[in-house]
């Protein structure tokens, strides 16, 4: 698993190595691109603009809905992924810290109309996912959405197919979603598969 410094290093070449990881359709981000385009599509769709990006990299996503004038929030580990995402929206509320150990001061005071986190919440343990999804639940408005994309499986036994599958590339240290597992905590959740390891999870209030 890449530590801060890990993800400092890989920051300037990020967006290169997950669009080729994408193109070819390889794990672990094969349906990276459909994704992203499809919670850009649905906050937009929504009626409001304030948004909260957990582990927003370098703003590949959010940037674009910077653009066309959300309001955008957010938090990130890794210096130099803000230092690039700044660059793109210069008036985001950008936040250092490690979300694993919950959100920063600044962020809990504010309702957001939609909550999204993609590629990022997979460094989270089952037990700390559901934890930290309520707690980012609780900060969206009345008829808010929370956007998860990320490397999932609708049953343990299609993450243990794929695993067996992929081989030494698969990334022993990260902890991937299992759908109909994580429906126990959330049954409202609403899963859809964007390739044979992605998919896109939604929650609403």
């Amino acid at each position: 698993m890449l530590d801060k410094k890990g993800f400092d290093l890989w920051a300037d070449g990020y967006d290169k190595s997950v669009g080729l990881s994408d193109e070819d359709g390889s794990y672990p981000f094969a349906g990276y691109r459909q994704i992203l385009n499809e919670i850009y599509n649905r906050v937009l769709a929504g009626n409001g603009r304030d948004v909260l990006d957990i582990g927003f990299g370098t703003g590949a996503l959010t940037g674009k809905l910077y653009q066309q004038g959300c309001r955008i929030w957010g938090q990130d580990f890794s210096e130099r992924m803000i230092a690039l995402a700044k660059e793109k929206m210069p008036e985001a509320k950008l936040y250092q810290g490690d979300f694993s150990k919950g959100l920063v001061e600044e962020l809990k005071g504010k309702r957001y109309d939609a909550v999204i986190a993609t590629y990022s919440l997979h460094h989270l343990t089952d037990e700390g996912k559901i934890g930290f999804l309520k707690e980012l639940m609780s900060l969206l408005k009345e008829d808010g959405c929370m956007f998860v994309g990320d490397v999932a499986f609708k049953t343990r036994g299609e993450l243990e197919r794929q695993k067996a599958r992929i081989g030494d590339a698969w990334d022993a240290d990260e902890i991937y979603f299992v759908v109909e597992e994580l429906r126990k905590s959330f049954p409202l959740l609403n899963y859809e598969p964007f390739s044979f390891c992605a998919g896109l999870l939604s929650f609403r209030k």
